[in-house]
């Protein structure tokens, strides 16, 4: 199952020159680094990432952070991944850019299907 990070274009350019990271802002507060699914992804970028741009849109296979990654209720009642260790460029399936038109984050055709 694929989970999904939104960075600013700077804390993605930090984690390919770096290797690892602790996250954005609210991930270093919090303690461990937000993750969404991909039913949850557009309501992520529309909470707390209204108008920006220059987004990156980053997927990490779940199984593959093993017990690391935490499922634990936030937002609604829903269970979201949080990762409670750096994220290693190592477990980036794909990055892409996660452009902003007419206000709207525009995410991957297909990404509701990601988890399958």
């Amino acid at each position: 199952m694929l989970i999904f990070k939104i960075f600013r274009s700077d804390e993605w350019t930090a984690l390919r020159a770096q290797g690892e990271t602790t996250g954005a802002p609210i991930d270093v507060t919090d303690g461990y680094v937000h993750f969404s699914t991909a039913t949850q992804a557009c309501e992520t970028a529309a909470r707390h990432f209204a108008g920006e741009r220059d987004l990156q849109l980053l997927a990490v296979d779940a199984e593959a952070l093993g017990d690391d990654l935490k499922w634990e209720v936030s937002r609604g009642g829903a269970l979201f991944p949080h990762l409670y260790r750096t994220l290693r460029l190592s477990d980036v399936v794909w990055a892409q850019p996660l452009p902003l038109v007419d206000g709207v984050h525009q995410f991957p055709a297909g990404l509701e299907n990601a988890n399958t």
